[in-house]
């Protein structure tokens, strides 16, 4: 019997507090002993936001190893070898990423910066609650494509259609 292969995938964003450490929750737990999620940006802010955490911990999801990192952390020779890299922000699909070691397919999936909503308390929970489900969304359909049985470029057009699919998926 072989074993099932583990699947590395880092989100990257700009800030690494918001849309990329929502999304390394969600894959942890929802694609767990399949998938392995990181998270990163290209500039870091240095702690996830407390909205974040907050609505992270609502759904349930374990808050207490998140932290906000720099995309440095997943270019060294140390680092695991990723399998996908997904941008989560636009800002960082623009940006002049490291060479990153295994070929892994990319794509971008954009979601709003519920970081940067202006409103009251309750408005701005609700955004981090919006963007939550629409990064699910994906996540689900993500962890229920045969990876295994699809060839590289398959996947890859499979999961850049994803990215530009309307939320209401």
């Amino acid at each position: 019997m072989s074993e099932q292969k583990i699947y590395n995938v880092l989100f990257l964003c700009t800030g690494n507090s918001a849309r990329s450490v929502m999304a390394e929750a969600i894959l942890n737990h929802d694609g767990a002993g399949r998938f392995r999620a990181f998270s990163a940006g290209s500039q870091p802010k240095g702690a996830v936001h407390p909205v974040t955490i907050e609505t992270l911990a609502r759904m349930g999801h374990d808050v207490s190893a998140l932290r906000s990192k720099s995309w440095d952390e997943f270019a060294g020779p140390e680092a695991p070898v990723m399998d996908f890299i997904f941008t989560v922000c636009d800002n960082a699909a623009g940006e002049a990423c490291p060479i990153w070691p295994g070929q892994p397919v990319t794509a971008h999936w954009g979601f709003e910066d519920p970081a940067a909503f202006q409103g009251s308390d309750a408005e701005i929970r609700l955004k981090f609650a919006e963007i939550y489900g629409q990064i699910e969304r994906r996540i689900r359909i993500f962890v229920n494509l045969p990876l295994a049985a699809l060839d590289r470029l398959a996947v890859e057009r499979k999961l850049r259609a994803l990215g530009r699919a309307a939320d209401h998926v």
